[in-house]
């Protein structure tokens, strides 16, 4: 898969470093040509530096590794090469407090996608830390992570599935975009726990088995 990565932070070499791995081709884009030269050498074999307009138009999928504001920017700029192509949104829109900066209105998600009307959007990959991603693979007591996502194309979700396979992790599909903004909310709820409160979230949740009380009903 080609695969564009719009940022060259910590998300980009995070999950660009599996996908690599995996065998797929990337272009790792910034404005500054430096950055992002250093971001595909981090990556490694399989990534190659350019512009934002190189990654948007040398791929099938792009990685939006921007934070919120930035990535809608940037999504408007490139709107006529993002046509067609998969967005895989990851930015939190969390604020001090740890309150949703995107208020009552529009997902992080649904503003990309206003952004750039013509491409297909997805939700993924905020509910972790960026080194949670550089864990090869992402197991937990022996469970493989999962990774919900949001979006309204089936064609688009499958792709960021694969690319969640290729981390080790289990895809969970969570409905269409404009369920978004309930993954950035648990965002917002997780982070002020984790770092707030010092709670372990795992535990907020029963297994499986319990979801509909002790008796399944």
């Amino acid at each position: 898969m080609r695969i564009g990565i719009l940022g060259t932070g910590n998300m980009a070499d995070a999950l660009g470093t599996h996908w690599a791995r995996a065998g797929h081709r990337l272009t790792v884009g910034g404005r500054d040509l430096a950055k992002a030269r250093h971001a595909a050498e981090r990556i490694g074999p399989g990534a190659r530096p350019g512009t934002l307009r190189d990654a948007a138009v040398d791929a099938e999928v792009v990685l939006v590794a921007l934070p919120f504001g930035a990535g809608e920017k940037v999504a408007r700029e490139l709107a006529g090469p993002l046509a067609g192509r998969t967005l895989i949104d990851c930015a939190n829109p969390v604020g001090p407090g740890f309150r949703l900066l995107t208020g009552h209105g529009p997902s992080a998600a649904e503003q990309l996608a206003a952004a750039a009307p013509d491409s297909r959007v997805v939700k993924a990959f905020n509910l972790c830390h960026e080194d949670v991603w550089r864990m090869h693979p992402p197991v937990f007591d022996g469970r493989p992570l999962a990774v919900p996502l949001c979006g309204d194309d089936a064609k688009a979700v499958e792709q960021v599935s694969t690319l969640v396979s290729d981390l080790g992790c289990t895809p969970y599909p969570a409905g269409s975009l404009d369920r978004a903004g309930l993954l950035e909310a648990t965002a917002a709820l997780f982070i002020g726990l984790w770092v707030g409160a010092g709670a372990d979230v795992q535990a907020i949740a029963p297994p499986l088995a319990y979801a509909s009380g002790p008796n399944g009903d």
